[in-house]
C-alpha cells in the first residue's frame, strides 16, 4: 500500500478522552507540513513537519509536534478504519480512541 496519509485528508473523531465526541480534520501536504481544525471551528493550525511510519499493509503512524508544546502521535488502521492517538507534553500523557476517515485524496 502507497503511502495512505501524506497529501490526504483525513478526518477523526475520539470516542474516549479528553476530546471526546470532537472531531479533527488533518490536511497532511506532500511537503510534510500539516494543517488541523477541529470541527465547527474556522481556526486551524498549521505545523511546519509530521512524519510517517507504515507498521503493516493496513496500519500506518503519523506523528508531529504541535506549536502548543503537544506532540500527538496516531496510529491509523485502514482495514477498520479505527484510530489510536497519544498526546503528550511535559506534563501529561493522554491515550483516545476512535474512527476515522479519508474525507479528501490527493490528485492521481
Amino acid at each position: 500500500m502507497k503511502d495512505p496519509i501524506r497529501g490526504n485528508t483525513i478526518r477523526w473523531k475520539f470516542t474516549d478522552g479528553p476530546t471526546a465526541n470532537k472531531g479533527f480534520e488533518h490536511e497532511f501536504h506532500g511537503d510534510g507540513s500539516v494543517v488541523y481544525r477541529m470541527d465547527g471551528s474556522d481556526k486551524s493550525t498549521t505545523e511546519p513537519k509530521y512524519e510517517v511510519a507504515q507498521i503493516s499493509d493496513k496500519v500506518h503512524a503519523v506523528s508531529y509536534l504541535a506549536s502548543s508544546g503537544w506532540t500527538l502521535t496516531t496510529i491509523l488502521d485502514f482495514e477498520n478504519g479505527k484510530v489510536t492517538s497519544f498526546a503528550s507534553n511535559d506534563k501529561q500523557l493522554v491515550l483516545q480512541h476512535g474512527t476515522f476517515q479519508v474525507v479528501a485524496k490527493r490528485a492521481a
